[in-house]
């Protein structure tokens, strides 16, 4: 990874206060987090910057709950370490957010997914390099050009997502983000089982 990953690129309003935060979506967007940090797949590097984020989106809403800035240290997150996205303009490289944390640097990533599909709840997005040296360009990856957190980035999410492919595959590898994967699915369960699926395959 590069001294850069973790970095939060776009613009933020972010205004500083605890937000209402169901015991349910806490509870599983937390308990997925905690799953992947036990397996390397979140949480923070040798040179001390996090990487992965887990989100989960409000029903009937392109709002979504998301792990915040420099949490990845943390094995078991509290509310305190989540933000949530109230909104967000892709174009404009900007995002609002409300909570006692920032939201992830990749937010705008997780917004291409969930602006592209109704039906999506829950985004994954992690690091594992020999998954990612495995899948890079054997499925759907985005130009390697393309740098993490940025409208860029998510402009190539949004081009992946109206591949039929990508739709029934529910993953996709960030070509010019090293390491970087991202699933994604009805809920956290299932984001969380396609990722398991490649990850089980590397024994």
């Amino acid at each position: 990874m590069t001294k850069e990953e973790g970095y939060i690129k776009f613009q933020c309003d972010w205004e500083q206060k605890s937000f209402t935060f169901a015991k349910k979506n806490f509870n599983h967007l937390n308990d997925w987090r905690k799953k992947l940090f036990g397996l390397d797949l979140v949480g923070m590097d040798d040179d001390g910057i996090g990487y992965g984020n887990v989100s989960l989106r409000e029903e009937n809403s392109n709002r979504f709950y998301i792990t915040g800035s420099k949490t990845g240290r943390h094995e078991d997150l509290n509310k305190q370490h989540y933000a949530r996205v109230i909104d967000y303009d892709i174009d404009k490289n900007w995002i609002k957010c409300v909570g006692q944390a920032k939201a992830s640097s990749e937010s705008l990533t997780h917004a291409a997914v969930y602006e592209s599909d109704p039906s999506v709840r829950g985004v994954i997005h992690t690091h594992h390099e020999r998954l990612w040296k495995m899948l890079k360009n054997k499925i759907p990856t985005t130009d390697p050009e393309v740098e993490f957190g940025t409208p860029e980035m998510a402009r190539e999410i949004k081009r992946l997502m109206d591949q039929r492919e990508v739709r029934i595959e529910k993953i996709i590898v960030m070509g010019g983000h090293k390491e970087g994967l991202i699933t994604f699915g009805r809920d956290l369960e299932e984001a969380g089982e396609v990722l398991l699926k490649y990850y089980n395959v590397m024994g």
